[in-house]
């Protein structure tokens, strides 16, 4: 297993070069969940981000250009998601996931509500908690509907309302039956 602080270390300097192509990201996937109370195993950090494909593709460069190996998964017309950058090395994988085109609002309004950092006086922002259960409805799929139960029996102080209101906004149905299913948990 690859050391944390490397990892982080790593999506800093991504997150370094992101701002070069003036780029805002927001941390999300199992590092987010770990930080909203839901920690499970993981070795990457996924990092959400609204970028078009040639900007994907000027950023592999620049990635490149940064001593980092980078490889863009370019989306098709059926992607949910508008492209992917893995950036691999000795310290692991950051995956750049880029919602623009398909889910954008999402990934700006994190960026801009959010508080929590990965650790002291790191860049790293972490989604916060309504926007990664928007992001996880919008996913789909049973891993992503159990996240979604784990964040609300993990955070049994979290005002619903606020969730429901996100998830209505970016019009995401299906919330109320996961509430009701963390109910019974």
């Amino acid at each position: 297993m690859n050391h944390p602080d490397d990892l982080l270390q790593a999506a800093e300097k991504v997150l370094a070069v992101l701002a070069q192509h003036h780029l805002d990201a927001v941390v999300i996937g199992a590092v987010a969940l770990a930080a909203h109370h839901y920690v499970r195993q993981t070795e990457d950090i996924d990092l959400g981000v609204n970028a078009d494909v040639p900007t994907l593709r000027a950023l592999v460069g620049s990635l490149r250009e940064a001593g980092l190996e980078a490889e863009l998964r370019e989306p098709d017309g059926e992607d949910p998601l508008g492209g992917v950058i893995d950036v691999s090395g000795g310290f692991g994988l950051v995956q750049i996931i880029s919602y623009a085109g398909r889910f954008p609002a999402v990934i700006e309004d994190a960026v801009r509500l959010s508080t929590l950092v990965v650790r002291e006086d790191s860049p790293l922002k972490i989604v916060p908690i309504p926007h990664l259960i928007a992001l996880k409805l919008y996913a789909g799929g049973h891993k992503s509907k159990a996240d979604i139960i784990e964040l609300l029996v993990r955070n049994p102080d979290l005002e619903l309302d606020e969730v429901r209101s996100v998830c209505a906004r970016y019009r995401l149905g299906g919330l109320e039956e996961l509430i009701a299913e963390s109910r019974s948990v």
